[in-house]
């Protein structure tokens, strides 16, 4: 894990919450929705099948974990996980919170509002019940 950078574009459009075994963790900075993402520090992979077994199965179990502290800190009506990686090749899992009042609901969120910027009391708030949920 020694070689992995962030990507720029996921360092640019998040702010740090903490460090997994396997993933670093980063809030999404659009207000819009509390949406987590989830990058593996391991350098130079772009699939999950990139990943070594045990990596595999160490993501699913942190995409749990992450899971389960989202829910429970936003109390959302679904969750929605995916790896889509088309506009930032560099392996990364979206984790997001929606309700069924978001205004993409029941459609993906992607293109539907532009970004809301959080204020910066909100945003680390947010970072913080997500830790405390952590444990």
């Amino acid at each position: 894990m020694s070689d992995f950078v962030l990507d720029t574009r996921l360092e640019a459009d998040t702010f740090p919450l903490c460090e997994l075994e396997l993933c670093t963790v980063r809030l999404a900075k659009d207000a819009n929705y509390p949406w987590l993402i989830m990058i593996p520090k391991v350098a130079g992979i772009a699939e999950l099948i990139d990943l070594c077994g045990q990596d595999q199965h160490r993501l699913t179990d942190e995409i749990a974990r992450i899971s389960t502290a989202l829910q429970s800190v936003t109390q959302c009506d679904k969750l929605n996980v995916a790896a889509l990686g088309n506009m930032v090749r560099q392996l990364h899992i979206h984790v997001i919170a929606r309700y069924e009042t978001d205004a993409a609901w029941p459609g993906p969120i992607w293109g539907v509002n532009p970004a809301a910027d959080y204020e910066t009391d909100k945003a680390d708030e947010l970072i913080e019940k997500i830790k405390n949920a952590l444990g």
